[in-house]
């Protein structure tokens, strides 16, 4: 029973809402335009949380063998680090959710193309295995770009852009320049989300030779760095509504007002293990933000 919760604590659940924010939205935009199916839906979100839960075994596994989890670490404490999981056990999980979560792709892209529509297929596939090879080497290996304060640019290419773009194409098979829009927006919270999570543990990365952005930066010009990243989500927000002024779209702009008071948290913050419970809050109006976007789609 141990080792069936410590499984469950290493695919950190709390982590997975986020990474649906994406789909929502190229959902979301998909539906504005007429276009939606519950099985695309479906298998985009289970792809997208098999690579949440991925990245976070590759983590748990690149940080524990690095020594990066230590005793410094602010965060609850990882599956290697407890010593209940090995870390050949945790390869061993990292191999079959990367089969498991290419299974899900497969069905997909099944699912989206017509089987004369051979440049998407191939594209998808590719677009999912480099996913998967991206999700592993964020900690994992001497190369890992998570440790060379890379990690934000990731996060804003397969949780926003990749994400919500991708998602829209697979319902529409065609592009605007709006859901480019849609997909920095929510790229940009989910960049605020991993930067935040870095101010916390910058004390202990540093030591640990882990050079994330905010390492880089220090506290001061990782806060500001953090003000632009929901800033210009906000800016951007409102340009979207100003390119599609229909009412409903207002509405995605209450997600912002928990945000804007976290931001007065930050500001004042100078103990930054206080900053774990802001993640939650981050987190959380990110996918409100998106669920709002969708919800309202419905009603266009």
């Amino acid at each position: 029973m141990l080792k069936f919760k410590t499984w469950i604590s290493a695919a950190r659940l709390r982590t997975l809402p986020l990474s649906i924010a994406g789909i929502l939205i190229g959902t979301g935009m998909a539906v504005r335009e007429g276009f939606f199916d519950l099985n695309i839906l479906i298998f985009a979100l289970l792809t997208t949380l098999g690579l949440q839960v991925l990245s976070n075994f590759a983590n748990d596994y690149g940080d524990g063998i690095k020594g990066t989890d230590n005793e410094d670490r602010i965060g609850p404490m990882r599956a290697l680090q407890s010593g209940i999981i090995s870390d050949k056990e945790m390869k061993t999980a990292m191999i079959i959710t990367s089969l498991i979560t290419l299974t899900f792709a497969g069905i997909l892209i099944f699912i989206a193309f017509e089987k004369d529509q051979v440049f998407n297929v191939l594209l998808f596939f590719g677009l999912g295995i480099l996913a998967v090879i991206a999700a592993i080497k964020y900690t994992v290996g001497k190369t890992a770009y998570g440790y060379r304060g890379l990690g934000d640019i990731f996060v804003f290419l397969f949780f926003g852009l990749l994400s919500a773009v991708g998602s829209y194409f697979l319902y529409t098979h065609t592009l605007n320049y709006t859901i480019w829009i849609m997909a920095a927006i929510v790229g940009l919270l989910s960049t605020a989300v991993l930067n935040l999570n870095n101010m916390r543990d910058r004390e202990s990365d540093k030591k640990s030779g882990k050079i994330t952005l905010v390492v880089k930066l220090g506290e001061n010009k990782a806060k500001k760095y953090h003000f632009a990243l929901i800033l210009i989500s906000f800016i951007l927000s409102l340009i979207y509504i100003s390119n599609d002024p229909n009412y409903l779209n207002w509405f995605i702009l209450i997600a912002f007002i928990p945000l804007l008071i976290h931001l007065k948290v930050v500001r004042e913050n100078k103990i930054p293990k206080n900053l774990d419970p802001e993640l939650k809050k981050v987190a959380l109006s990110t996918v409100f933000f998106a669920l709002i976007y969708l919800l309202t789609g419905f009603f266009y």
